[in-house]
C-alpha cells in the first residue's frame, strides 16, 4: 500500500506504524529470515461463497458454501496459531465473509488472541444489526468495496441494486462509530468515476479510501486487456493526488492509499524531488519497503491454503490443516517464499535495471506471471518511463 495522504501531506493513520518500519527495511537487506523479523497481516479468505458476481474477482468465488472450508474449530486453531507466531492484524475476507454465521465468533476470539480483526465485504448484508455486532465485536476496520457509482458499481459487481445495498451498509457502519475503508479496484470501466468516489467519501464520512490497481487474478485475469495505458495510469494518480489535497487544504482528514502497483511510491517521489517533502518520502518510501507479498502480507484460503499474498490463490506454499502458519511462512526451503523474501538478484528486465528498486522491491511479481509466464520477469503495469528509473 502506498498512502498518498502520508506521503503528500504528512497525516499520520493507524496503520502506519506497520506499514513504515526501519524492521521492514532492514529484513529486505538480509540472506535469511530472521526470528525478529516483522510479522505479516494475514488475509484470511474464510469462505469463497458470495452474494455477488464481480467480474474482477481474484478468488473465482461461487454462489455456493464448500463442505470442504476451515470450520470453526480449524479456524480457532488456525488463529490461535497466528497469535503464537505474532501476527498483527487477521483480515477476513472472501468471498463474502459475512456469509458464514459463525464470523462473529472467530473475529471476536482472534481480538481475544491479542490479534486485531479487520473485516472485508461488499458491504450489501450489513444491516443495522448487522453493523451494530460488527462494532461491539471490535472489528479494526470494515472496508466495502465499490467501483463505481449506481448502476456503473452493480454491472461491474452482477447484480442491480448492489451499489445502494452497499451505500446503505457503508451508512450503517459509520452511524456506529465504525471505522469505514472504501475500496476500488481502477479499470477502463471505472475510472473517470474517481472524482465522483471523493465526493461520497466526504459526504458519507468515510475515514479511508483505497484505489486498488488491477490485478490479472482469478477473473481479474480476463480484464487484464481492460486495464489503463500508462499515460491513463499517471493521470489517474495524478487525480488522486489532487483530491487528495483538496482534502487536506480543507480540513478533512481522510486517509487515501493506492494498492498493488508501487510504482506510485516512486512516482510522488519524483514529482516531489525538487520539494522540502523530498527527503522525508523518500525515507518514507524505504521503510515501506515496496512490495511485501511473501514478507508482510501473506493469505489463507477457506480450504488453509498459504499464499504469498490473497491474489496467489493458484500457488500454495503449504496448508495450515497440516502445519502451522509460521512454520509454513518462514520455511525458505519453499522455492517461491525464498525468492520472494529476497527477490532482487532474481528480478529481470527494467525492474532488475531500475535505480529505485529499494522502493518498489519489483511490484506485483503476480502481474508478470500472468503476462509474461515468468515471475520475475518485469511488472508489465509499471508506468515509470526508462528515463525516470534511470535507465539509459
Amino acid at each position: 500500500m502506498i498512502s498518498i495522504s502520508r506521503l503528500l501531506c504528512d497525516v499520520v493513520e493507524p496503520g502506519d506504524a506497520l506499514r513504515y518500519s526501519v524492521e521492514t527495511a532492514n529484513r529486505l537487506e538480509t540472506a535469511h529470515p530472521k526470528e525478529d523479523a516483522p510479522r505479516p497481516i494475514v488475509v484470511w479468505n474464510c469462505t469463497r461463497q458470495c452474494n455477488l458476481h464481480c467480474l474482477h474477482c481474484y478468488s473465482n468465488a461461487v454462489s455456493h458454501s464448500s463442505p470442504r472450508a476451515m470450520n470453526i474449530q480449524e479456524g480457532k486453531a488456525f488463529i490461535r496459531d497466528l497469535a503464537d507466531f505474532g501476527v498483527p492484524v487477521l483480515l477476513f475476507s472472501g468471498g463474502e465473509p459475512l456469509l458464514r454465521d459463525d464470523i462473529f465468533e472467530l473475529a471476536d476470539f482472534a481480538r481475544e488472541q491479542g490479534i486485531t480483526p479487520v473485516l472485508s465485504t461488499n458491504g450489501t448484508l450489513i444491516t443495522e444489526k448487522v453493523a451494530q455486532k460488527i462494532h461491539s465485536v471490535g472489528f479494526g476496520e470494515v472496508g466495502i468495496s465499490l467501483d463505481g457509482i449506481g448502476e456503473g458499481n452493480d454491472r461491474f459487481r452482477g447484480k442491480k441494486g448492489a451499489y445502494q445495498d452497499a451505500l446503505g451498509g457503508i451508512r450503517n457502519c459509520v452511524v456506529t462509530g465504525q471505522r469505514v475503508s472504501l475500496r476500488l479496484t481502477i479499470t477502463r470501466f471505472n475510472y473517470r468515476q474517481i472524482p465522483a468516489i471523493f465526493k461520497l467519501v466526504e459526504q458519507e464520512n468515510i475515514d479511508r479510501v483505497c484505489f486498488y490497481h488491477l490485478v490479472y487474478a482469478g477473473r481479474g485475469d480476463s480484464l487484464k486487456e481492460d486495464d489503463l495505458s500508462h499515460a491513463e495510469t499517471r493521470a489517474v494518480v495524478d487525480m488522486v493526488c489532487e483530491h487528495t489535497l483538496d482534502l487536506h487544504r480543507r480540513q478533512l482528514l481522510k486517509e487515501v492509499l493506492t494498492v498493488a502497483n508501487h510504482a506510485d511510491g516512486v512516482y510522488l517521489y519524483l514529482k516531489l524531488k525538487e520539494s522540502e517533502r523530498a527527503d522525508k518520502v523518500l525515507a518514507l518510501l524505504k521503510m515501506n519497503g515496496g512490495n511485501n507479498s511473501g514478507i508482510k502480507i501473506g493469505a489463507v484460503d477457506d480450504l488453509g491454503n498459504v499464499h504469498p499474498d490473497q491474489f496467489w490463490w493458484h500457488y500454495s506454499l503449504g496448508n495450515v490443516r497440516r502445519r502451522k502458519f509460521g512454520d509454513i511462512w518462514t520455511d525458505t526451503s519453499e522455492p517461491l517464499m525464498r525468492g520472494l523474501k529476497n527477490r532482487k538478484g532474481l528480478l529481470k528486465g527494467r525492474c532488475a535495471q531500475c535505480h529505485y528498486l529499494d522502493l518498489c522491491n519489483g511490484n506485483l511479481r503476480l502481474r508478470a506471471e500472468a503476462v509474461f509466464g515468468d515471475v520475475w520477469a518485469e511488472d508489465p503495469a509499471c508506468y515509470l518511463t526508462n528515463e525516470e528509473i534511470g535507465l539509459s
